[in-house]
């Protein structure tokens, strides 16, 4: 039975689409369409679950090769099953030149149209899913729990994931007339491969489930709360596992990924595990030296600040950064770049103490670009 809706044109993609563009078009118009976004929406909440279809199966390569070969994909149906590799389609290699299934037989079978029963499909897992998370700054560096709203394919519970009514008839399927295979003319060879209609079962029950239109899944809503580990960042990707879609014929179900945005923070800002802060101090405590309190993100921290110190000069505080995600828990550090801030001078007895400091301790910033010619 053909889909009503093309997928690509779904996805607003062309079909010879990368498995990458496929994957951004669906981020996009499953952020657009999502329920959490578009709250009551029930239009919004019919093109997430078509956008949601659509990526299930042209993100998966045997799906995907069904639904352009065939114009539809059933649950089940997955051409190429018995092929070894690459080579024509139902064709699987001179394997061992023995007897058996897998020799010459297999080969002179599909090649001058012998007609063999398609093996039993097999159960397959189900696809992954990915959710967009926003987090604050510290939510990252600290840990978080989130709970989240998302919706995913389930076993249809009126059918029970067959996809047919309860106690319609099996009969043989009439495209295949009960062999399960398909037989393709190619100049002089002949191909079989499963038969699209039965997806190579041999047999189709009289009439489809209507509360998953024959499918066997059903999409649902679920709630979840999902711990954050310490020391994410943009991008990173956490894994829950089993909340994906529901796996084919009983196997087991995908993952489900929640992929994590960070706001930037108004005084700290990342640079892998490392902290950066940057903190102001005055002429005095650059020229001396001092000890100053500067904030970490764990707390105020003792700072000391050499005489002589530069604007821009950077001071560490090892272990003050973020927890690892990759190297076992470990630590990064805090960078703290320091910049010298002129006070503003509005009395003659500080400009004269600042004239005398001149005449005191003559000194020319610029000496070095004058020895260059510059």
């Amino acid at each position: 039975m053909p889909q009503e809706k093309d997928y690509y044109k779904v996805l607003g993609l062309k079909k010879g689409a990368t498995a990458a563009e496929i994957k951004k078009a669906y981020r996009r118009l499953a952020r657009k369409y999502h329920p959490d976004v578009n709250p009551g929406d029930k239009s919004a909440e019919e093109n997430f679950k078509l956008v949601q279809a659509a990526y299930d199966v042209l993100s998966d390569p045997k799906k995907r090769k069904a639904y352009d070969e065939y114009g539809f994909y059933r649950e089940g149906f997955a051409p190429g099953a018995e092929a070894g590799g690459a080579g024509p389609q139902g064709f699987s290699g001179f394997e061992g030149f023995g007897g058996g299934r897998g020799g010459f037989e297999s080969i002179f079978s599909d090649l001058f149209g012998a007609r063999r029963r398609a093996p039993t499909a097999q159960p397959s897992r189900g696809t992954d899913l990915e959710h967009y998370v926003t987090i604050s700054f510290m939510e990252a560096v600290r840990g978080t729990q989130v709970r989240i709203n998302f919706s995913c394919s389930d076993v249809c519970s009126r059918c029970h994931g067959s996809g047919a009514l309860s106690g319609s008839a099996v009969k043989a399927c009439p495209a295949c007339q009960g062999e399960g295979q398909v037989i393709e003319s190619r100049g002089p060879l002949r191909f079989s491969s499963p038969c699209p209609r039965c997806g190579g079962s041999g047999t189709i029950r009289a009439g489809d489930c209507p509360q998953c239109a024959g499918t066997g899944r059903v999409q649902k809503v679920e709630n979840v709360t999902v711990r954050i580990p310490p020391g994410v960042n943009t991008s990173s990707r956490v894994r829950v596992p089993g909340k994906g879609n529901v796996g084919d014929r009983g196997g087991p179900s995908g993952d489900l990924y929640l992929v994590i945005n960070v706001q930037e923070h108004p005084v700290f800002e990342r640079q892998g595990d490392d902290i950066v802060c940057h903190v102001p101090i005055t002429v005095t405590e650059a020229a001396l030296g001092m000890k100053i309190e500067v904030p970490t993100i764990e707390g105020k921290a003792l700072l000391k600040i050499p005489p002589g110190t530069q604007s821009g000069q950077r001071f560490r505080l090892r272990g003050r950064g973020v927890t690892s995600v990759k190297n076992g828990g470990q630590k990064g550090d805090q960078l703290v770049e320091v910049k010298i801030v002129i006070p503003p001078i509005r009395d003659e007895r500080s400009k004269e103490i600042l004239r005398e400091l001149s005449r005191l301790n003559p000194f020319n910033p610029r000496e070095e670009l004058e020895s260059h010619g510059i």
